[in-house]
């Protein structure tokens, strides 16, 4: 899985990177289809943000932390889109139960109907 991180207004060191790849291996040994993150920290008014996107099975998920110090940010960031990833896999699995085809029950006169009395 490729990583992809810039900064805003902050600077992004190897710590930072090394960091990141950290909490993101997690995710990557859960969700092995995932081929690419865009990670993008800003700092804006003395406050830090992460914001990490991602498409997962036909679908975008973004999620972003925020935080006074920027490891947080990232680290809450990094637990959003693990909880996101998680539920985007259970509606894919949800859809693959087969759905009942008739829920209503069969009335008498319906079978008498096709009965041949004669």
């Amino acid at each position: 899985m490729k990583i992809n991180v810039s900064g805003h207004h902050c600077d992004i060191t190897e710590a930072v990177k090394e960091s990141i790849n950290q909490k993101l291996s997690k995710v990557a040994s859960h969700f092995p289809t995932l081929i690419a993150l865009d990670i993008i920290v800003t700092k804006e008014h003395g406050e830090y943000s992460a914001e990490i996107s991602t498409k997962y099975e036909g679908s975008s998920i973004a999620v972003k932390g925020k935080g006074d110090v920027m490891y947080p940010a990232i680290s809450q960031a990094s637990k959003k889109l693990d909880a996101a990833l998680k539920h985007r896999k259970g509606q894919l699995k949800s859809d693959l139960h087969a759905k009942p085809s008739c829920t209503t029950p069969e009335i008498a006169h319906e079978i008498i109907q096709e009965m041949d009395l004669t």
